[in-house]
């Protein structure tokens, strides 16, 4: 063991461990599969031949790569080309084997003669039917369809509110979109239509004309030939659920879900199609944890797979019956495992260290009890503190903090740190009300919940009221900023990352899928109703911030853009606020490894050195330390586009 590796962080070993993501298999050809690894050090796309268990890595970007799709035949790799992180890009296509030989240049333009825009969904269908989904500012969404041996796409859809791709019937002759022209983005509705000739076979809308909206998504056409069902996602009950809704005749199918207690399940409920269409694969996510289950359609029973608890990350039902899943938890790296028993996929290299499990905490919040996720500093027990305390805010702000394997604030453990996740008004698993409650107050009403939970860990004796962090990225890094102008005597330090900064200029420049949420949000345009977003603009605060600002921004943002940060930066500049600001040349966040380890190094840096006396060190363990395994995989979704 040399001297160099033994010296090398926990913290760092946890980013630089090789991680994979789920794999998506080809549905016609099943032993063709892609995943998205940081192998490299950067996050690209690979291409596994599980037949000969042979790995290609396909996309090789300075700023990595993360969405691409399989054709049903597994014969093409479609992935998507952006320039240096800013979401705005074309789809380009190479063969799963491989570009021949000597070819050079750039990949093949999949779609030719469609301008860059904003991904709004692909679909790709068994008999080469394409259909494109595109955003943009000037046109809002458009859909194109590529029929089989067709050298252009032609338009099929144009809205100027946002919507996009559901899916494709499987003989391609029906297209679900998932669209909110009723101008309510956080409640979608579902329109089937016929590719022949564009005519709208089946509406599901629950918001239009509604006092209490509620949304709709689709999840899937059954895989058979010829069959008209639709696996559907609704909130009737005031919580996610899956339907079946059969768009040719109207019928819908309740699937009444039950444990083997015969209890319902209490949390938000996703699923989708097995194989052959006779039964659904379960997800079940409920207090930060998830499980799943089989659900047999002609029986209504329904059966539980074997899952640690944690949290699954993704998971996909395999046409010899099992199902893969990603998994972790807090403490432990996540692993693509199977319900066979086995990893399916381990990343090469060793796993990272491990982390410290989380403690579940419930307090009395204004709007009612609010979850909040506890990790102490490795070896404190209950009772020890008070610790220097890190409030770790998630982005979305509809997504919510789990009990999974996380890097970032495992780092923060390390250094001795407490760290708080609170799952505020606004987050997604504790219903439809919880989720939606933050509209027209937006910011504040999560704050408020931040607010007690902050108040609970220095009352109980975990957190030192002088030594108190809040922090967090794109959504949290917005209600970071909000906080210490909002609550600036409860903290010592904000740590910011790509957030909104002010909202009003971050109306104006950020891509337009975003407008439309932030419309609904706050219930109107800055035109039609000013005051609300001014209230809710850390910009407006900035007078009232006492306490060491750091901030961190991607140049190419299309989410949180630069302008808006810069004039945020330039008024803490005018007022003599302490601060520090560091810029990097990528989108919302970033895919390379040693950059995202810079980001959080100078985070830990700046927070040790405001905080002073009573930070300990970083652990250093032996670089060699865990076995060969797989770890968390990146993604990018919903206003918290950053890369997990």
């Amino acid at each position: 063991m040399s001297e160099e590796k033994s010296a090398v962080p926990a913290w760092e070993q946890r980013f630089r461990a090789a991680r994979v993501s789920l794999p998506d298999w080809a549905d016609d050809a099943p032993d063709r599969a892609l995943y998205v690894s940081n192998a490299t050090g950067t996050y690209e796309v690979y291409a596994w031949d599980r037949a000969t268990d042979t790995h290609r890595r396909v996309t090789g970007r300075p700023n990595g790569t993360t969405d691409a799709e399989l054709t049903p035949d597994g014969a093409w790799v479609w992935w998507f080309d952006d320039n240096d992180g800013d979401e705005f890009g074309i789809w380009r296509r190479q063969p799963f084997a491989g570009r021949p030989e000597g070819a050079e240049g750039p990949d093949e333009e999949a779609v030719p003669g469609l301008a860059a825009s904003y991904s709004a969904g692909l679909a790709l269908g068994r008999d080469g039917t394409v259909v494109v989904g595109r955003s943009t500012d000037e046109h809002g969404t458009t859909l194109h369809l590529r029929r089989p041996g067709a050298a252009e796409a032609v338009e099929i859809y144009r809205h100027e509110e946002y919507g996009g791709v559901g899916d494709l019937s499987h003989d391609s002759t029906l297209l679900a979109i998932d669209h909110t022209e009723h101008g309510d983005a956080m409640h979608s509705a579902i329109r089937v239509v016929r590719l022949s000739d564009g005519a709208t076979v089946a509406e599901l809308d629950e918001v239009t004309g509604r006092d209490e909206p509620r949304g709709v998504a689709c999840l899937g056409f059954a895989p058979v030939e010829g069959d008209t069902r639709l696996l559907v996602a609704h909130q009737r009950t005031g919580r996610w659920e899956p339907m079946i809704w059969d768009v040719a005749t109207g019928a819908e199918t309740a699937l009444p879900l039950r444990d083997e207690q015969g209890r319902e399940l209490p949390g938000d409920v996703s699923a989708q199609w097995r194989p052959g269409a006779a039964a659904l694969l379960v997800e079940h996510e409920y207090e930060a944890r998830s499980e799943l289950f089989s659900y047999a359609l002609d029986t209504g029973v329904l059966t539980r797979l074997d899952t640690p608890r944690g949290t699954v990350g993704g998971a996909t039902p395999r046409p010899d019956g099992t199902v893969e899943f990603l998994w972790s938890s807090a403490a432990e790296p996540s692993a693509v495992r199977s319900t066979a028993g086995a990893v399916v996929l381990r990343a090469p290299g060793a796993v990272p260290p491990r982390s410290v499990p989380v403690e579940d905490v419930w307090v009395d919040g204004p709007g009612g009890r609010v979850h909040a996720l506890v990790q102490r500093p490795a070896g404190a027990a209950e009772g020890d503190g008070p610790f220097p305390t890190v409030f770790e805010i998630h982005g979305g702000p509809t997504h919510h903090d789990s009990d999974a394997f996380a890097a970032g604030p495992a780092a923060w453990l390390d250094h001795g740190f407490a760290v708080v996740r609170v799952n505020y008004r606004g987050s997604t698993g504790y219903g439809q009300a919880w989720t939606d409650a933050l509209r027209e107050r937006v910011g504040l009403i999560e704050l408020e919940d931040i607010g007690a939970v902050r108040d609970w860990a220095v009352a109980s004796g975990l957190a030192d009221p002088g030594r108190l962090v809040l922090s967090g990225g794109s959504w949290g890094g917005y209600l970071t900023l909000l906080g210490l102008g909002v609550q600036p005597e409860s903290w010592s330090l904000g740590v910011a990352a790509v957030p909104v900064a002010d909202y009003l200029t971050a109306y104006d420049d950020e891509m337009e899928a975003l407008k439309s949420l932030d419309r609904t949000l706050f219930g109107g345009t800055p035109e039609e109703v000013p005051e609300r977003w001014t209230a809710s603009s850390p910009l407006t605060y900035v007078e009232q911030v006492r306490v060491p600002v750091y901030i961190s921004a991607g140049v190419n943002d299309p989410r949180c853009p630069i302008r808006q940060i810069e004039n945020y930066v330039e008024r803490l500049e005018q007022l003599g606020k302490p601060h520090e600001v560091y810029r990097y040349d990528a989108g919302h966040g970033s895919l390379v490894v040693e950059e995202r380890i810079k980001q959080l190094r100078l985070e830990i840096d700046f927070v040790r050195r405001h905080l002073g006396a009573g930070v300990v060190g970083e652990n250093r363990v032996d670089g060699t330390a865990g076995a060969p395994g797989a770890a968390v995989a990146s993604g990018v979704a919903g206003r918290d586009g950053g890369t997990g």
